[in-house]
């Protein structure tokens, strides 16, 4: 499922236009982005949890040469499914 085609799902869910439900869209998305990009947790109780997770730097190597490469420190989004997301699914 694309962005639109989410919108198109959200619009004629709650009977909002397609205007007004990108808006609310972004508007989620955005203050998710924001919480996380402040170290906070996000938890929407019945889907999951977003997180930040600090991700240790390691060695990697190159495919196509085979040499031994540094791959620096970084700080990664993480989702963790919740219960009744996970057993929605199944």
């Amino acid at each position: 499922m694309t962005k639109a085609e989410l919108i198109d799902k959200i619009s004629s869910g709650v009977k909002l236009s397609k205007a007004d439900a990108a808006k609310a869209l972004d508007s989620t998305l955005n203050s998710i982005k924001g919480a996380l990009k402040k170290g906070q947790k996000v938890a929407l109780v019945g889907f999951g949890t977003f997180s930040v997770v600090k991700r240790k730097a390691r060695k990697g190597r190159n495919p196509q040469t085979g040499a031994v490469i540094s791959i620096p420190a970084a700080k990664v989004p993480k989702f963790k499914a919740g219960k009744t997301f996970k057993e929605a699914i199944k």
